[in-house]
Order: structure tokens, then sequence, then C-alpha cells
């Protein structure tokens, strides 16, 4: 990127400096020239914002016409609080970021831990279910709200609005909150294009399948 007199630098950012010798040394207090310090993970910054999702998830949310209030529980929480965070940067000596190399290996835990709990849990009783009637309706049913509306939007994406593979990529897994397929993506791709769309919608989506999962059933049931 080519410095311009709005760019603004964040914590985290790396630049390249040329100039001489002694210039270079003048700049360095100002700028910081420890990969050390830059690549250490602060984590109380990273633990507080954990707490602050948690408190954050727990608040109830009044929507007219539904009896009961909905909350954005465990997974709404901390995504909110993560972005709010980001955005504000730093508060005094706490500098809410998160270096690449730990921000790969959390990544990789979760998705490693995501999918062990969720064959732990179903599991048990998996193939004594799915090969019942009432599984098999709903391993059909499952397939088509996945499969028509990924099929639908990946079509308009790609022929209508020309994008490429890897923006659509990143949007169909982040459209599904998938993250096994967005680490699936990434690997094919080797570049972090999916990443960049996955995170722009991924936010927006995660929010509307919590809360609308919560009024369908209030609606539903009441």
């Amino acid at each position: 990127m080519t410095a311009a007199a709005d760019l603004k630098l964040r914590f985290g950012d790396v630049l390249q400096v040329v100039g001489t010798s002694g210039d270079i040394a003048a700049v360095a207090p100002l700028l910081g020239d420890s990969a050390k310090e830059l690549n250490e993970t602060q984590f109380i910054p990273l633990f507080l914002g954990i707490a602050l999702g948690v408190i954050v998830g727990g608040i109830p949310i009044w929507i007219p016409g539904v009896s009961m209030p909905v909350r954005l529980g465990l997974a709404g929480g901390p995504l909110i609080a993560g972005i709010v965070l980001s955005r504000v940067g730093h508060v005094g000596g706490l500098v809410w970021h998160m270096t690449p190399t730990v921000n790969l290996a959390f990544r990789e835990l979760g998705i490693t831990l995501f999918l062990a709990a969720v064959g732990l849990t179903a599991g048990e009783r998996f193939f004594e279910t799915v090969w019942t009637r009432t599984g098999l309706l709903w391993f059909l049913c499952a397939a088509a709200i996945t499969m028509v509306p990924l099929v639908l939007v990946g079509s308009l994406a790609r022929y209508l609005f020309k994008m490429n593979y890897a923006t659509l990529s990143g949007l169909i897994a982040g459209s599904m909150t998938d993250p096994p397929a967005l680490a699936f993506a990434g690997q094919l791709m080797q570049s972090d294009g999916p990443q960049v769309s996955y995170a722009t919608v991924y936010p927006l989506t995660m929010m509307l399948r919590i809360v609308v999962a919560q009024v369908l059933v209030l609606w539903l049931c009441s």
C-alpha cells in the first residue's frame, strides 16, 4: 500500500521504511522496531473481550409480537464484542489485536474441536436414527435446505455479478456460517481471499440465525 495523507496505522501493521541509516534510526522509536513485541499475544484483552461477549450475549432483546425476549447467547455475544473491540483498537494499554500466527492456530483448533464435539454428540445414535423413516425425512429436508439456496445464490453470484471463485467460496461458506467449508476453500485457494468475503457476511448471517430461530420457536409454539 502506498502511503497517503488519510492512511491510518493500527497496531500490527508492518511498514517498510526507506531512507538513510540516520533517518531510519530516528523513526524507529516512533513506529517501533521489535518483531518480538509485535508477535506477543496479550491474553488479558482476549479474555476480557470474551467476558464482555458473554455479558452481551445474556442481554434480553425484546421484539414486538414475541412473548419472551431473545438473546444472542455465547455465539452472538462474543462475535458482537469482537467486532466492536477490533474497531476500537485499544483502551489505554490494552490492545485488541491478535497476531496472524495465533489467529490461525486458534482458528484451526476451534474448527477441530467443533467437528470433534459434533461427531461425539451425534455419532452415538446417528446410524440408528438416520435409517428410520423420520430420519430419512430429516435428511432429505436438510439436503434440500442446504443445497437449493446455495446453488441458486452461487449461480446468481457467479453468472450475474461475475464473482471470482475465491470470493464466491467465502461468501457461500459465510452464508452457512460453515468454518469447515472456509478452511477447505482456504487450503484449496492458498490465499486469504475466501476469508475476506466470509468475514463480511458471517456476522450478519450469524445474528439472523440466532434471532430468527428463537423468534420462530417462540412464535410457532406460543
